[in-house]
């Protein structure tokens, strides 16, 4: 087996096998050109021939492991079922960011897994790409500086328990607003300027936007 983690200079897009079409990969691609696919998202990046620079998980879905096995991708199996693929592919790679498309949508239990790992991977900037949306969890104590259409949707949800110490360019301020799961939560507002600013003052707050604005969601995250 390779030594791990696997470490690459550039960003990276880990491809699962969710919900998934060409165009969110190709669009994933613009900012992070490196392919993983984790497990069974091989299969995926095949059925559009891509080829990924490494194949990460248990091995439990892909149609033909020795396929891959053989190379020329980096082949890593992990055995353990402790985690899921995605988490996988994180504790198995270092990257200065992730965009991950095909890990959200069909499933509600793996879309919640998913941010599950993204509290567990704190350290971790990643991006995932959905169907209709993108998101993100915002570093604590940094300022996002998102770059959007007025009127665009602006949602954020309380994965933990948080304060907003910062929101400007919102229809609905959130400033100095406690945040939680089953208490309050601040989805569907709306940018109100080009420039929406948002600063949390602890972990857990995901960021989501409409898919179209997935450039200024990396471009936030990967200044943080």
């Amino acid at each position: 087996m390779n030594a791990l983690p696997l470490r690459y200079e550039t960003a990276v897009t880990l491809v699962g096998a969710g919900a998934l079409e060409r165009g969110m990969v190709e669009a994933a691609r613009r900012y992070a050109p490196v392919l993983i696919a984790a497990d069974g998202g091989a299969d995926r990046l095949a059925e559009m021939r891509l080829r990924p620079s490494a194949v990460i998980g248990d091995m439990d879905s892909i149609a033909d492991p020795e396929r891959w096995r053989a190379g020329p991708a980096t082949f890593v199996r992990l055995a353990e079922q402790d985690t899921t693929d995605f988490e996988k592919c994180l504790y198995a790679t270092e990257a200065p960011l992730y965009l991950a498309v095909g890990f959200t949508g069909r499933r509600l239990d793996h879309t919640l897994a998913v941010l599950h790992t993204l509290l567990r991977y704190p350290g971790k900037r990643v991006v995932l790409v959905g169907e209709h949306e993108v998101g993100a969890l915002a570093p604590p104590g940094a300022t996002l500086r998102l770059g959007v259409t007025p009127g665009a949707r602006v949602s954020i949800y309380p994965l933990l328990p948080v304060t907003a110490t910062r929101s400007r360019g919102l229809v609905w301020p959130i400033d100095g607003l406690a945040l939680a799961p089953g208490t309050r939560i601040a989805t569907s507002n709306e940018a109100s300027q080009p420039v929406v600013e948002l600063a949390f003052d602890g972990p857990g707050a995901l960021v989501m936007l409409e898919r179209e604005a997935l450039g200024a969601l990396v471009g936030a995250i990967g200044q943080t």
